[in-house]
């Protein structure tokens, strides 16, 4: 199989999942059966693409032109075959929790949630594979539209509040600030090609350079820069795989995914470190980490609280990106990775929580630990994880966003980072000390793990914390391309 072909297929399995949904939407088994089955496969075809194509960047496929320069283009490269792995492959375990959450939890309309599902993962293989800023936007939009049923998915007044503020702010921000962007960028340069070493160098200087990075990173809602964030907690009226598809899988790493994308292919990091114009950007960025945590730190909402967490965990990615040195986006390529195994784990057993008690508050969580062992061990390393302990994976993304912030000279980033860590601990780990150490109310000693479905993947993505600590050094081999010289060659596809 070619690796165009290979492309293509990534995006149309999960489309036929999206139909195979609809059409056998009265026969639950086939249908979760089914959509399993195109899970593993899109995997496997991602997997495929790695090992023809390895950590190498192949030559754009342009399926059609639009105007000279604005083409509908694919390729691999490794930062966006990683998010395919990720994506594809944490796609199998959502889908086996989603059956078990929505089972368990006498949810409905499970036919139309899975399809939106698999919509979503279809659009986040667009942007993966993404060969131009256009091609991104396109799907960027389609992930923001096939994510909006899910959130809107208990259609409570509640449910639509939520959506609309979800929607309303991500397509704000792409049509208003992101597409203003685009346009600019293909104005000045004739072309949107993701390009090593970037596109802009001798097209814009002096302030407008700043000006043009602020349109792209605000207008990147996804991200959740502060202050457009709001649709992240938002979006937790959602049920809980939802959360997990939007802090995991896909949407806040499409965000943070095309930050890095723009930073790295547009700008290009020699080009933001010689003109100083991502040094506001890195402020912000440590605002959000320091401001997000400390909003944590008063949601007794465990789901919450988990969400200004994400927020704040995001702008490690983006401070990686504005530090504008290799060592910075290597690190923040690597906490997509880290984040989304770590985060994942969280939001799935706060699922398993409120499927076995339908507890939502911490306050009402004390001595759960004891009733429900596998959860809690899986939330303390997944919390592990966050605060960027070892030995777990999110300990090496973050010690790599330390040097490069020393290699700029940026103490103060040092100790954002370091203050970042402690508010982790701070409102992560009470959960666990309050589960195990505590005595709760009489109704605990009835309480138990939900069923296997609800706790096994948790437990499978605490494991994959701990696996990635070890494996962490051949991530950060694997997506050293992106930061090296525009000269490197590319590989051509199959």
């Amino acid at each position: 199989m070619d690796t165009y072909t290979a492309i293509l297929l990534t995006m149309l399995i999960p489309a036929a999942a999206v139909a195979s949904n609809l059409i056998l939407r009265d026969q639950p088994n086939l249908r979760d059966g089914m959509t399993l089955g195109a899970a593993v496969l899109t995997f496997l075809v991602v997997l495929g693409i790695l090992a023809d194509i390895g950590n190498g960047t192949t030559e754009r496929f342009v399926m059609f032109s639009v105007l000279p320069g604005l083409d509908l283009a694919f390729h691999v490269e490794p930062l966006g075959l990683m998010f395919a792995l990720i994506a594809s492959g944490l796609w199998i375990i959502t889908h086996l929790y989603g059956i078990g959450y929505m089972r368990g939890n006498q949810e409905k309309d499970h036919a139309r949630f899975f399809a939106a599902f698999a919509f979503a993962i279809a659009s986040v293989m667009g942007i993966a594979f993404a060969g131009n800023m256009f091609t991104l936007f396109l799907f960027y939009e389609l992930l923001t539209i096939s994510t909006y049923p899910l959130v809107a998915h208990k259609g409570t007044p509640e449910a639509i509040r939520g959506a609309r503020t979800y929607l309303g702010i991500l397509i704000g921000t792409s049509i208003g600030l992101q597409l203003v962007a685009i346009i600019w960028t293909w104005t000045l340069t004739g072309t949107l090609d993701f390009t090593k070493g970037g596109i802009l160098e001798g097209k814009v200087a002096g302030p407008m350079v700043a000006i043009l990075l602020a349109l792209y990173a605000f207008g990147i809602g996804k991200a959740a820069l502060m202050p457009f964030h709001r649709w992240l907690p938002a979006a937790m009226v959602a049920p809980t795989p939802v959360s997990a598809l939007l802090h995991a899988v896909a949407v806040v790493k499409a965000g943070v995914f095309t930050m890095l994308k723009v930073g790295i292919y547009i700008f290009g990091i020699d080009f933001l470190a010689e003109t100083g114009a991502s040094v506001w950007l890195m402020w912000l960025a440590a605002f959000s980490i320091i401001a997000a945590s400390v909003v944590a730190l008063t949601k007794d909402n465990l789901k919450a609280r988990l969400a200004y967490s994400t927020v704040s965990q995001l702008s490690y990615i983006t401070l990686g990106m504005a530090l504008a040195t290799s060592m910075g986006v290597v690190g923040g390529g690597m906490h997509i990775a880290m984040h989304a195994m770590g985060k994942i784990t969280l939001f799935m057993c706060a699922g398993s929580i409120y499927v076995a008690t339908h507890r939502t508050e911490i306050s009402r969580m004390t001595g759960l630990g004891r009733a429900m062992p596998i959860t809690f061990i899986a939330f303390l390393i997944g919390a592990l994880s966050i605060i960027g302990l070892p030995p777990m994976g999110g300990s090496w993304s973050k010690w790599l966003l330390v040097l490069a912030s020393a290699d700029t000279g940026q103490w103060l980033m040092i100790a954002v980072l370091m203050v970042s860590s402690l508010l982790n601990i701070a409102y992560l780990l009470p959960l666990v000390g309050r589960g195990f150490f505590l005595q709760g109310d009489a109704q605990i000693a009835y309480e138990k793990e939900a069923g296997i479905l609800v706790w096994g993947p948790p437990a499978i993505t605490a494991l994959g914390c701990l696996v990635l600590f070890f494996y962490a050094g051949a991530l950060q081999d694997f997506l050293a391309p992106i930061a090296e010289p525009a000269a490197s060659a590319v590989v051509p596809a199959n």
